[in-house]
């Protein structure tokens, strides 16, 4: 099946000889929607973070789409002993560089590899969700900054369920059962149309950030079945 982005290089590929095997083992997909993954060019694919499981299922679903995953991470994984650095630098996936005066400037990496044609892979809560029922928590304006950086560029909301019950970190239970059900569905582009030329303010940015997280947590509920919670679960503080 080919890829529709340049520059796989041997990590990522070699990445997916030695774990797509792996996830046909340990999970039963259910994979909706994926034909609204581009099939090319750049997009902003925001999507509910619930296990440390699921950037390798998710990262399935988007090879299943015939993209390549890059993910947002933040810039100290790149510079991390072997092999940890060497794979993430390796498999071509885009540093944060948090703590950097400019705002704009830490998703650098990023605006290129859209630039680029590349398909940006971003949990705009920044880390596993803290809520008690895993519905997605109050996200950080990251993906809404480069939204409003790229605005040509669509953002495609995507909802998973079904990895925590394979690795629950945060409750310390990791239930490695073979054919563990994981579901994935890709929702249409969000409308950001208005937001074009608007300046970075916090509230435009917490106004943004909100639609894309409403449009993430209907994919979520359409998968569940049930009605989801009329608010975002608070952040943790520090996070």
């Amino acid at each position: 099946m080919a890829r529709r982005d340049d520059g796989i290089g041997p990590y990522l590929r070699f990445a997916f000889i030695v774990l797509y095997p792996l996830t046909m083992l340990f999970f039963k997909v259910d994979w909706r929607h994926r034909e609204r993954i581009p099939k090319s060019g750049a997009a902003i694919i925001a999507v509910n973070h619930i296990s440390y499981a699921d950037p390798i299922t998710f990262g399935r679903y988007i090879w299943d789409a015939e993209r390549v995953p890059r993910y947002l991470a933040k810039s100290g994984l790149f510079t991390a002993p072997f092999p940890v650095g060497l794979i993430m630098r390796g498999s071509g996936q885009i540093p944060v560089h948090r703590g950097t005066a400019d705002a704009a400037a830490a998703l650098q990496d990023a605006v290129a590899a859209l630039e680029a044609g590349q398909l940006v892979l971003i949990y705009p809560e920044g880390t596993v969700t803290r809520d008690p029922d895993w519905w997605p928590m109050q996200a950080k304006t990251g993906v809404a900054r480069l939204a409003l950086m790229c605005p040509e560029v669509p953002v495609i909301p995507v909802g998973q369920w079904g990895p925590q019950n394979f690795l629950d970190y945060y409750h310390k239970k990791f239930r490695p059962r073979l054919r563990t059900p994981v579901w994935a569905d890709a929702g249409e582009p969000v409308d950001l149309s208005e937001f074009h030329g608007e300046p970075p303010n916090h509230q435009v940015l917490t106004r943004m950030t909100e639609r894309i997280m409403l449009a993430v947590r209907d994919q979520v509920a359409a998968l569940r079945g049930e009605t989801p919670p009329a608010s975002f679960y608070k952040r943790p503080a520090g996070r």
